[in-house]
């Protein structure tokens, strides 16, 4: 099993709160605080990827007011 290194959380109040890790192996982790064991992994780049993408503005959407997926 990997050894994950978790960052501290990331929250809202009144919400849930998500983390994000790494593992020595160049992967990558994001789980909600508290069930670090159900995480969904990818590389470290996906990672890269994500961040950058949502820094850009590309998931603004999914932040407004009665959105539904």
């Amino acid at each position: 099993m990997a050894q994950i290194s978790w960052e501290d959380p990331f929250c809202a109040e009144g919400n849930n709160c998500f983390r994000i890790g790494t593992d020595g192996q160049g992967n990558a982790y994001i789980a909600v605080a508290g069930a670090e064991d159900a995480y969904v992994t990818d590389t470290r780049e996906a990672l890269r990827t994500l961040i950058r993408e949502i820094k850009a503005g590309k998931a603004d959407h999914l932040l407004q007011e009665g959105h539904h997926a």
